[in-house]
């Protein structure tokens, strides 16, 4: 099964947490609902290490009951440089996926309210991998634990149970042999249309490990003055046009425009230090047209 997910333009700044509700509802947070949390965003594994945790918090008054299941998908692009990402459950021939060998324990659980539940998660690797970073998500689906569903007083009565299940993607990283960050500028636009500057930005994957940085967007009149400002996690894991839009334009700006921007992973600070493969960085300016 195939699901693709777009990412709307306030949560492709940061590509990171995908949210689905049942039926499907995206939502900023990893919070499943008003009362599962999940933690912590991304779960890294190594061949020297390769059971990773995570911890399931129930923050309501209900008994909740979490299923954790397995997927695969990656952030792309399209020409607008609009992001989604496409979940597959089977078929998946990606060289760098991990879907057949990761396991969850448990799979299946309920949690008391105010309670949690660690989850491990096992990778069982083929022999042989070529170093480098193999990927998945990591599906954490809940729901409150059903109640008796009423009986109907008459036959012809109907009453309807209405149960809302929340689901969440969160990445899944094992990591083997010698790690390389590489990412590659391979070219820039910056157009101005009324006030607002489009900028696309094409990034080519040239490492072995998914890319973490930070996105650095500066819009400058011909004196430097600032006019905008854009700052962005990102995460490139092949190819990638990312497009931002900044805007303050007004008559008193001094012609020509200029967009500078940098790219590093050294700025990244919601990931742990050794978890972070830190890559090269990436400056450079572009006139607006």
């Amino acid at each position: 099964m195939v699901i693709t997910a777009n990412l709307p333009r306030w949560m492709s700044r940061s590509c990171g947490a995908l949210a689905i509700a049942g039926l499907v509802v995206l939502l900023p947070t990893l919070k499943l609902s008003a009362s599962v949390l999940v933690s912590p965003t991304v779960v890294f594994v190594t061949d020297k290490n390769p059971t990773g945790r995570m911890t399931l918090m129930n923050l309501g008054d209900k008994d909740m009951e979490v299923n954790i299941h397995f997927s695969f998908g990656l952030p792309v692009s399209d020409s607008l440089g609009k992001v989604r990402v496409v979940f597959q459950d089977s078929a998946v021939t990606d060289p760098r996926s991990a879907l057949d060998w990761i396991r969850a324990f448990p799979r299946t659980v309920i949690i008391a309210p105010g309670a949690s539940q660690t989850v491990r998660i096992m990778a069982r690797p083929p022999g042989g991998l070529p170093d480098g970073e193999y990927w998945a998500r990591i599906m954490v689906r809940s729901q409150a634990v059903a109640n008796k569903v009423p009986r109907a007083g008459r036959a012809d009565e109907i009453v309807t149970h209405l149960n809302m299940i929340m689901q969440t993607a969160i990445m899944f990283k094992y990591r083997t042999g010698d790690l390389v960050s590489n990412l590659e500028l391979v070219g820039a636009t910056a157009t101005l249309e009324d006030t607002t500057v489009t900028v696309m930005i094409d990034l080519e994957n040239r490492g072995n490990v998914s890319y973490m940085g930070v996105l650095q967007c500066w819009l400058r009149d011909n004196q430097g003055n600032e006019v905008d400002f854009y700052r962005a996690n990102i995460a490139v894991y092949r190819g990638m046009r990312r497009r931002v839009d900044l805007s303050g334009i007004t008559t008193e700006d001094k012609l020509p425009f200029t967009v500078e921007f940098r790219i590093s992973s050294e700025e990244r600070t919601d990931v742990a230090a050794t978890d972070m493969i830190v890559g090269n960085k990436i400056s450079y300016s572009v006139a607006v047209e």
